[in-house]
């Protein structure tokens, strides 16, 4: 099974804008969601995602912790920087 994560929606949950520190809800199209931490000096990067235990992990279907989003950093991190969804939540 190929596992294509796609962003729906993103919220600001608490920023320390001082140190540039982030960190955001990802809401992806199947439900799940992560929260992401970013940095963002010298360029906006994320440090750290994790799931959610709200739903079932999409890849390996545990209720509990798993590392499974972190394989998806990239392709969650292009999406957070090519769709804009960084520059619409911190402009809030």
């Amino acid at each position: 099974m190929s596992y294509k994560p796609v962003i729906t929606n993103v919220t600001k949950a608490s920023s320390n804008d001082k140190e540039g520190l982030y960190e955001f809800i990802i809401k992806l199209a199947d439900g799940t969601e992560c929260r992401a931490f970013y940095h963002r000096f010298p360029e906006w990067r994320m440090t750290n995602i994790s799931r959610l235990l709200k739903t079932p992990c999409p890849i390996c279907r545990k209720d509990f912790i798993c590392k499974c989003m972190e394989a998806f950093t990239g392709e969650l991190e292009d999406q957070m920087i090519g769709d804009n969804w960084i520059e619409k939540t911190t402009a809030e």
